[in-house]
């Protein structure tokens, strides 16, 4: 009588390769399974720090405005506070720079970390992106459009979203967070009547809206500060002069926003380079950090 072959033992196949940027460090890893009596329901406000977005067009007073807020140091990618009396760490030339610059601990006798801009912070991780994720095909490219039918967008998306992790780690250790971005002008989609055309922060939007950097950060922050000047329109010209204003109300020409905790904060004038008053109340109607 015949014996069956032996059966022949087969290493188990290697997990496929992982495409496109890892998943952002620090992200909470998945807890172990404990007693559900650990989650505790608390009520009130919640004194924390703050994430605000500052956008506007240039030479209006964006930087100036951030400088203001309590306790800053300026992450100064674009030299745009070499003018200024002010806190800051220059020469912040890579995405990797400027990751490692977020971990380090000269920043923690600060209150408030302003990034300058988070419009030349895409620009690096657009960089870094190209220079560190291949193709499908192992290839790599000179674009992000060489990575596909929006693959390059989504990868842009998933590398930007590690500098959020890195902000996220300031707003929990107390210290308020500042994003100041350069401004355009999107057309939005009206499902309730004619399209339009707003201002908002200059970063990555696709036309389907998926891997939107700008949707992502206007979610991420508290607060949306919109700095424009004064513009009426009288015969099809427009008329101003030179008066600034700090939007903290969406409306139809622009993205803007305020958390509020039964304290309306209205839009003000921008009066001076000097003119901090908005600070305050950001902060004692959210309990940020000062």
């Amino acid at each position: 009588m015949s014996l069956p072959p032996p059966a022949t033992s087969r290493a188990p196949a290697p997990p496929p390769a992982r495409r496109g940027p890892p998943p952002p460090s620090g992200a909470p890893a998945a807890a172990a399974p404990s007693d559900p009596s650990r989650f505790v329901v608390t009520t009130g406000r919640v004194n924390a720090a703050q994430k605000v977005v500052i956008y506007g067009p240039g030479g209006i007073g964006k930087s100036s405005l951030a400088r203001l807020a309590p306790n800053p140091v300026v992450l100064d990618i674009e030299g745009s506070t070499n003018r200024m009396d002010v806190a800051r760490i220059s020469g912040l030339e890579t995405w990797n720079d400027l990751r490692e610059c977020l971990r380090s601990p000269a920043l923690d006798a600060y209150g408030t970390v302003v990034i300058d801009s988070a419009t030349k912070a895409e620009e690096m991780a657009v960089a870094h992106t190209l220079a560190t994720v291949k193709t499908d095909k192992q290839q790599q490219v000179a674009s992000i459009e060489g990575y596909g039918f929006g693959k390059g967008y989504q990868h842009v998306y998933d590398t930007f979203l590690h500098l959020l992790v890195e902000c996220d780690r300031h707003v929990r250790a107390g210290r308020n967070v500042v994003l100041v971005a350069h401004v355009c002008t999107a057309k939005v989609p009206n499902p309730m009547g004619d399209d339009f055309i707003r201002y908002e922060p200059r970063l990555q939007q696709t036309k389907e809206g998926k891997a939107s950097i700008r949707n992502r950060v206007v979610e991420w922050s508290d607060h949306v500060l919109f700095v424009g000047y004064d513009v009426a329109a009288e015969d099809g010209k427009g008329i101003g002069g030179g008066t600034r204003t700090i939007f903290t109300k969406e409306q139809p020409t622009h993205i803007a926003k305020v958390r509020e905790a039964g304290t309306a904060i209205e839009p003000r004038p921008y009066e001076s380079e000097n003119d901090g008053a908005i600070w305050p109340l950001l902060l004692q109607t959210t309990g940020g950090a000062s």
